[in-house]
């Protein structure tokens, strides 16, 4: 039986938005995060991480950091009882970087490859899952790949809410102050 997943945007979604996260001690989890979490594991649906990462291509820091950063989310989500069911980022750039890291990957979102591997490592079904992030990129991945989209108003959410949304060639199935909100929406119902 296929299951249905919210694959989560990082920065600025589920964490506080500081530009390339070069640091552990610059990594912040919002404080609500472990509660949207838990509301998706009690109620039957996989959570799950897409993030890019550029950072590594661009030379900034190694990949080792997003793993440093990625043990500080599952540690805080633990400790609000809550858990990711998996972890998926693209560290490529098409244009900046050395090999193997400057690559025109069909990883970086907003191209789906991420979650479309998620889809099959899980056994995930597409149009009963959901993308939630704060950027117009997570809108277009979640209609490249067939999922339904939240955007939210955290991070950069607002400022490209009220500045650009009429420029979007399409718009959010659901928009929500902040990742808490989205899963109470999203756990309610769905499409």
């Amino acid at each position: 039986m296929k299951r249905h997943a919210v694959f989560i945007d990082r920065d600025g979604t589920i964490s506080d938005e500081v530009g390339y996260v070069n640091h552990p001690s610059r990594y912040k989890v919002y404080p609500y995060a472990a509660e949207a979490v838990r509301l998706l594991n009690e109620h039957g649906w996989l959570a799950i991480l897409v993030t890019n990462q550029a950072g590594v291509a661009r030379g900034y820091f190694a990949e080792e950091m997003i793993e440093k950063v990625h043990e500080i989310l599952r540690r805080e989500l633990e400790s609000g009882g809550a858990h990711l069911d998996a972890v998926y980022y693209c560290a490529h750039h098409p244009s900046v970087g050395e090999p193997p890291y400057r690559f025109d990957c069909d990883c970086r979102k907003p191209k789906p490859g991420l979650i479309f591997r998620a889809a099959e490592e899980f056994n995930i079904d597409l149009e009963d899952s959901w993308m939630v992030g704060d950027r117009y990129g997570d809108v277009e991945l979640a209609r490249n790949a067939g999922v339904h989209s939240a955007f939210v108003l955290s991070g950069y959410g607002r400022g490209e809410w009220e500045y650009q949304k009429e420029s979007w060639k399409h718009q959010p199935d659901l928009v929500a102050e902040n990742f808490l909100e989205a899963i109470k929406q999203i756990t309610v119902f769905s499409f």
